[in-house]
Order: C-alpha cells, then structure tokens, then sequence
C-alpha cells in the first residue's frame, strides 16, 4: 500500500487534494431539488431492478408461460438502468468528486508518510 501511496502522491490530482486540504464540508450545504431527485431515482432504479425480474419470474411460473421472463426480465431491468443514469445525470459529479478528493487525501497522508506533503 505504501509503494501505491507513494506513486500515487506524485500526480497532479493527489498533490492538488494534499495542498487544499480537501475535505468533506461541502456535504453540509443542503442540496437542490435536482440533486435529491436524482438520488431518488437512483434509489428507485433498485426498486424496480431485481425485484422487478422476480416478480415476473413469479408471473411467469403463475401463468406457466416462460416468455414472460425470458423477454420482460431483461426489459425491466434495462429500465432500471436508464433510470439510474438518468439519476446519475441528476445528480451530477459534483460530490463525487469532492468525495474522491478527500479519500485521496486521507490514503495518502495515512500510507504515504511525508512523501505525500507538499
């Protein structure tokens, strides 16, 4: 983990994160309704992923036709896909960024020593 630190401690992005002492403060800002609508559909795209798939398995042995998994299965859980995007779309890249940031921060003061100071 050190040799990764380290390495990991000379690009642009780690020395960056090291020298603004990046942290997590912008978590306590309180977030627009389009960032807590995306989270929501992130969210629901698990609602309607697989259980989705199992109710129609269900369906499927109920009324003893197959096709209606083999076909609606993957349907809905490709709906479920576009959902999540469409709530990563939402929500943006903002706080996943900040988050990052800081993770490399904290990785590479704990394992890098003082190679990781700038």
């Amino acid at each position: 983990m050190n040799w990764i630190a380290e390495r990991a401690a000379l690009t642009e992005f780690a020395k960056k994160a090291v020298a603004d002492k990046a942290d997590l403060s912008p978590f306590r800002e309180r977030p627009s309704v389009r960032i807590i609508f995306g989270i929501f559909l992130m969210g629901f795209s698990y609602v309607i992923g697989w259980p989705a798939v199992a109710f129609f398995g269900v369906l499927s042995i109920y009324f003893g036709q197959p096709l209606i998994v083999v076909v609606g299965g993957p349907v809905i859980y490709g709906i479920s896909h576009l959902v999540f995007i469409a709530g990563m779309y939402l929500a943006g890249a903002r706080y996943t960024y900040i988050f990052l940031r800081w993770a490399t921060r904290k990785f590479i003061e704990k394992y890098a020593g003082q190679a990781g100071r700038p």
